[in-house]
């Protein structure tokens, strides 16, 4: 496993010298270029598990807790690794094993919660090697890692400079905009959860 790990951030490392690491890891980001970024991580994620379902059993299947086409874990891990692991950037190394730590504390505490509060799950890595009480597993964290590292190193500062190329009123405006539909979502799934045949599992 330590040999994986090892190929797998060597191969990182070597393919980010065209990559100005020590200004990705000063970047700033607005309040309202992280809330959009939430939204866009968020609908990707569910897009991912959307697609995924649909190539695995050949049908729709709308996937997390919520009514809306997000997933709130894929968009409050991208923040929180700007936030909290960006400053990483200049080291690849420690960063994807950093990413590898976030993301599992994410998914375990997520998933904990969702449990206890709507007696299901969403997820189930029991059939996969290496898992924690099926609420986390190394593949499902490597491949976090990978992609974590994609948004800090190309994908958020991207997306942030296509950002700001929009009026401040409208960043604002269609941040007020979603944070309404998210937390009318919210509140809708405290009492009705996206449950049922694909998307949960037996608690």
């Amino acid at each position: 496993m330590k040999k994986q790990l090892q190929v797998i951030s060597n191969s990182i490392y070597t393919r980010t010298p065209f990559i100005d690491r020590a200004a990705v890891a000063s970047h700033t980001y607005s309040v309202s270029s992280l809330v959009l970024q939430f939204f866009i991580f968020s609908f990707i994620g569910w897009l991912w598990e959307v697609l995924l379902h649909v190539y695995t059993d050949h049908a729709f299947i709308n996937r997390g807790v919520m009514t809306g086409p997000w997933l709130p874990i894929y968009g409050s891990g991208g923040i929180l690794m700007l936030l909290l692991l960006k400053r990483l950037a200049e080291n690849p190394k420690k960063l994807f094993l950093s990413i590898m730590a976030l993301c599992g504390v994410i998914e375990y505490v997520t998933g904990t919660f969702l449990e206890y509060v709507f007696h299901a799950k969403w997820w189930d890595y029991s059939d996969m090697l290496f898992n924690i009480q099926g609420r986390v597993c190394l593949a499902g964290l490597l491949l976090f890692a990978v992609g974590g590292c994609l948004i800090i190193y190309v994908g958020a500062p991207w997306l942030d400079r296509k950002l700001s190329t929009m009026p401040v009123y409208v960043r604002r405006g269609l941040c007020i905009v979603l944070l309404l539909i998210f937390a009318g979502d919210a509140i809708f799934s405290v009492f009705q959860p996206n449950t049922g045949a694909g998307i949960t599992f037996p608690h």
